[in-house]
C-alpha cells in the first residue's frame, strides 16, 4: 500500500482535476499514460471480468475502488536525477572550475506534467577576458584612430585592476568593395578619397589584423600602422566582420573559458540581411569563416551580409558578448540590434573616440554585475520558466535575470519544466549563463512507455490457450485473431459483418469488430449502440443549445418528442391554450395554432391572435339579415329561409366545426346588442355556426333618472345660494371696513360742522406804528 499512497500524493501534488482517464477509451498501457499525468493502468489479468478494456485506465484511487490493487497499478512517477555535481568554483581535488551547478541531470516527466529544480551560478572572481576590438575604418573616423594609439596601455592598466588574464586583439572593416557601394574607376579603386585631395587605402570588407594577445605594444604598434579607407554610402559592413570576428576562434584566438567582449567601434549604421542585392550578390551568407591567407574576409564581393538572425545564433553559439560603441546619432538604431541579441549593450561614443576607455570599462563591469540565464538547443514541445533568488534575498518569478551581482556571489534560480505531449526520443537542451562558457546539460525523457511492455508473456493460456501476448493484463493477439482474449479467428467474412452495408465503415467507425459483431466505443457526449454502432443519442438537432429542444428524447439521430410537444426540434407546443381570443376561439377564428402561435389564413387578418382584420367586416355583414332573423324568431322561419336562401347560407346550431376553416364574427345590432357567429364557406355556401347574442343592453328607468334630475337640480340651487349668500357676506364686510378706514382719516372736531364757515376775517394793518397790535374787524 505505500505505492499505492504515494502515487495518490502525486496525484494531487500534479493539480489534477474532476474527471477519470476511463472516458478518454485508452485501450493500452501507453495510451493511458499519455492521457494526462492523473491516469493509471491497471495490470490485473481478470480485471476485464468486471470492466471493460478501456476501463483499466483511471485514476489510481478510481482503479483501487474497483478492486486493482496497488502492486497491479502502473504509474510512472516524474523524477528528476542528477548525473553531475562537482560543486562551485574550483574545490581541492578537482582540476576543473565550474560555476553553475548541478553540471549535468536527467528529467522524467509524463506529458502534461511539470517539475521544477534548483540551479545555482557564481560571479567568477579572476575571470579570463578576451576583448577583440573591431573598428570602422572609413574615412569619418580618422580623428578616433589618433585617438586610440595608446588604448592597448591604457585598458590592460585598468583591466589589470579586474583580471590576471586579459588579453586584446583589433579587426577593422570598412565596405564591400563592389557597386554601389564604392566608385569602380581604376583612380578612385587606388584611392578612393581624391575627391577630398586626401590619400587613403582602397576599400576592402573586414581585416583581422591582430590575434588575441596579453602584449599591449603589440596591439598599439597595429593601431599605430592603420589608415582610413573610404566608400560611397553611410552605412558599412560591419555585420560582415561581426559575422566572422565570431566563427573564426582559431583565426581569432577566442579562449573557451574565456569572457569573450567583442567590441564594435562605428559611427555609422550597418548593412544586413539582402542590402547586398542591390549591387547582384544573391548567395546568401552561410556563416562560415573565410578568413585568405592575408587574414582579409575573401567572400564579401560574394556573399550577402548576414541577417540579424543569423549573427544572434553564431554569437550565442560561440558565447560571444557584444559591445556596441557608437555615436549618439545612431545610438537608436544600435539599441535596437541589442534588444535581439543575448548580452549586447550600447555605449554612446564620443565624436573622435575619446571616451572608448570609459565606455569598455562601463560595459564590462555592467556585464559582470549581471547574471542572466539562456537556454540553448531543441525545447520544442516544453515550456520553460524562471524564478530568480538574488544574492540580496530578492525573488523575481518569471525572471532569469539578477543584478548588481559582485565577483564571487551565488545567485540560485528555480527552473520549471512542462511537457505538453511525448516526445519521439530523449531531448537534450543546455542552460547556460549569459557569458559564461560552463552550462548545465539536461536531458528530458517523456514517460509514454509503460514499464509492463518490456516483459510480455508470450503465448499466454489468459489469451484462448496461446493465441496472443499477455502485456500490462491485457492480450495483444497474434495475427488471425482478434477478442478482448483472442477468442475469434480474424476473417473477411467476419469484417463484412460488421458493416452495414458494402462499402461502409467497420462498424460506423465508432466500434471494433469482434468477432463479427461491433464493440461500440464509449462516447463522452453520450451512449453509441445499434448491430453497427450507428447510432448514438447524441447526436440529434439542438434548439437554443438543448437536444431535441429540452422536450424530448434523442434516438438514432432523431427526435422523439415527449407528450405536448412536436416538430423536428420538439420546440413546438400542441397546446392552444396560447391561440385562444377573449371569446374562446382559436385565433378569434381567422387561423390556426401552429407551435402556439396563430398562423392567420383569413385575408387581412392580423395580430397576436388573428383579432384585427380590417377587411373581414364584408364577409361578416352579408349574413346579418340571416342571423338576425334566426336569433330574433328562435327558429328557422319561412321568413329567416327566404332570407337566409338568397344569402346562400345555412344556420347550425352545432359546435363541431373545422376552426381553421372559420372567419368568426361578432357585430352590433340596432339594439346594441353583439352578434357573434363562425362562417365557414364550402361550394353550397355559406354555413353559419353557433350564432350568439349576448351583451345586450338594459331599458332606461324613468322614475329613477325623473328622480334623479330633481335632486340634481335641487342640490345645484342649494349650493348657488349658499354661493350667493357667501359673496354678498364679503361685500358688506369690505363696505363696513372702508367705511371705518374713512372715518379714522377725518381732522374736524368732532363737535363742529365741517361745512359752516364763520364770516369774519381777520387783517394785520402793516402802517399802524404803534406798539401795540391794531386788529380792524370788517363785516
Amino acid at each position: 500500500m505505500g505505492i499505492v499512497s504515494l502515487c495518490l500524493v502525486l496525484y494531487f501534488w500534479l493539480g489534477t482535476v474532476g474527471g477519470t482517464c476511463s472516458q478518454f477509451s485508452a485501450v493500452s498501457c501507453d495510451e493511458c499514460l499519455q492521457l494526462g499525468p492523473q491516469c493509471a493502468w491497471c495490470t490485473l489479468q481478470n480485471f476485464t471480468d468486471f470492466f471493460s478494456i478501456d476501463e483499466r485506465c483511471d485514476t489510481p484511487e478510481a482503479l483501487l475502488q474497483k478492486g486493482c490493487s496497488g502492486e497491479f497499478v502502473e504509474f510512472p512517477v516524474t523524477n528528476v536525477k542528477v548525473l553531475k555535481d562537482q560543486g562551485l568554483g574550483k574545490l581541492p581535488g578537482h582540476a576543473n572550475v565550474s560555476y553553475i551547478v548541478p553540471q549535468k541531470m536527467r528529467l522524467q516527466l509524463r506529458p502534461g506534467s511539470q517539475l521544477t529544480f534548483p540551479i545555482q551560478v557564481q560571479q567568477p572572481e579572476d575571470h579570463p577576458v578576451d576583448i577583440y576590438y573591431l573598428m570602422d575604418l572609413s574615412a569619418s573616423m580618422i580623428d578616433d584612430l589618433k585617438m586610440i594609439k595608446d588604448l592597448g596601455s591604457t585598458l590592460s592598466k585598468e583591466m589589470a585592476k579586474l583580471t590576471s588574464k586579459f588579453r586584446l586583439g583589433f579587426g577593422s572593416f570598412v565596405e564591400k568593395p563592389v557597386l554601389p557601394f564604392i566608385k569602380i574607376t581604376r583612380e578612385e579603386l587606388a584611392n578612393p578619397c581624391r575627391s577630398v585631395d586626401f590619400e587613403c587605402l582602397p576599400t576592402f570588407g573586414y581585416r583581422h589584423l591582430l590575434s588575441l594577445t596579453s602584449s599591449t605594444d603589440k596591439f598599439n604598434e597595429i593601431i599605430s600602422k592603420q589608415r582610413v579607407s573610404a566608400n560611397i554610402d553611410v552605412p558599412e559592413c560591419g555585420f560582415d566582420a561581426i559575422m566572422q570576428a565570431a566563427v573564426c576562434g582559431d583565426r581569432i584566438g577566442w579562449r573557451n573559458d574565456s569572457m569573450k567582449l567583442l567590441v564594435f567601434v562605428s559611427d555609422a549604421d550597418s548593412h544586413f540581411g539582402m542590402d547586398s542585392k542591390m549591387s547582384g550578390i544573391v548567395v546568401p551568407n552561410d556563416g562560415e569563416c573565410h578568413l585568405d591567407g592575408n587574414n582579409e574576409y575573401s567572400m564579401t564581393a560574394h556573399l550577402e551580409y548576414p541577417t540579424l538572425g543569423q549573427l544572434v545564433d553564431k554569437l550565442v553559439e560561440n558565447n560571444i558578448l557584444l559591445i556596441f560603441a557608437v555615436t549618439d546619432e545612431q545610438r537608436q538604431n544600435y539599441e535596437n540590434y541589442a534588444s535581439l541579441i543575448p548580452g549586447a549593450t550600447v555605449g554612446v561614443l564620443a565624436s573622435d573616440s575619446r571616451n572608448i576607455l570609459e565606455l569598455i570599462m562601463t560595459s564590462y563591469k555592467e556585464l559582470r554585475s549581471e547574471i542572466d540565464l539562456e537556454v540553448l538547443g531543441n525545447t520544442e514541445g516544453l515550456q520553460i520558466s524562471f524564478t530568480a533568488l538574488c544574492q540580496d534575498g530578492t525573488i523575481i518569478p518569471g525572471h532569469k535575470h539578477c543584478s548588481n551581482v559582485k565577483a564571487g556571489d551565488v545567485v540560485s534560480f528555480n527552473v520549471t519544466v512542462e511537457l505538453k505531449g511525448c516526445l519521439a526520443g530523449p531531448r537534450l537542451f543546455y542552460l547556460r549563463p549569459v557569458g559564461f562558457q560552463d552550462t548545465l546539460e539536461i536531458e528530458l525523457e517523456s514517460q509514454c512507455v509503460c514499464d509492463c511492455h518490456q516483459t510480455p508473456e508470450a503465448n499466454s493460456t489468459h489469451c484462448s490457450r496461446g493465441n496472443g501476448a499477455l502485456e500490462c493484463g491485457a492480450c495483444v493477439c497474434d495475427p488471425g485473431f482478434v477478442g478482448p482474449k483472442c477468442e475469434c479467428t480474424e476473417g473477411q467474412d467476419q469484417v463484412s459483418d460488421c458493416r452495414e452495408h458494402e462499402g461502409a465503415e467497420m462498424c460506423s467507425g465508432q466500434g471494433e469488430c469482434f468477432c463479427g459483431q461491433c464493440a461500440c466505443h464509449p462516447s463522452d457526449f453520450g451512449h453509441v449502440y445499434g448491430a453497427y454502432c450507428e447510432c448514438d443519442d447524441f447526436s440529434c438537432v439542438r434548439f437554443r443549445g438543448e437536444l431535441c429542444g429540452g422536450h424530448g428524447e434523442c434516438d438514432c439521430g432523431e427526435c422523439v418528442c415527449h407528450s405536448g410537444w412536436m416538430g423536428e426540434f420538439c420546440n413546438c407546443s400542441t397546446s392552444t391554450n396560447m391561440c385562444k381570443s377573449a371569446d374562446g376561439s382559436i385565433c378569434s377564428g381567422r387561423g390556426k395554432c401552429v407551435c402556439g402561435k396563430c398562423e392567420c389564413t383569413v385575408p387581412g387578418a392580423s395580430g397576436e391572435r388573428c383579432e384585427r382584420c380590417p377587411t373581414c367586416e364584408d364577409i361578416c355583414n352579408l349574413p346579418r339579415s340571416c342571423v338576425e332573423c334566426y336569433l330574433k324568431a328562435k327558429d328557422l322561419s319561412d321568413e329567416c329561409a327566404v332570407k337566409c336562401n338568397s344569402l346562400h347560407a345555412t344556420v347550425s346550431n352545432s359546435t363541431d366545426f373545422e376552426e381553421s376553416r372559420a372567419a368568426f364574427c361578432t357585430l352590433q345590432n340596432e339594439d346594441s346588442c353583439l352578434l357573434s357567429f363562425s362562417l365557414v364557406d364550402s361550394d353550397h355556401g355559406s354555413i353559419i355556426y353557433n350564432p350568439k347574442l349576448y351583451a345586450c343592453p338594459e331599458p332606461p328607468n324613468a322614475p329613477l333618472i325623473a328622480l334623479g334630475v330633481c335632486m340634481s337640480v335641487l342640490v345645484v340651487g342649494i349650493i348657488l345660494l349658499v354661493i350667493w349668500k357667501f359673496l354678498v357676506s364679503v361685500h358688506d364686510r369690505k363696505e363696513v371696513a372702508k367705511f371705518e378706514a374713512e372715518k379714522a382719516k377725518a381732522k374736524w372736531q368732532s363737535g363742529t360742522n365741517p361745512l359752516f364757515r364763520s364770516s369774519t376775517s381777520t387783517f394785520k394793518n402793516v402802517t399802524y406804528k404803534s406798539a401795540g397790535q391794531q386788529k380792524s374787524d370788517i363785516s
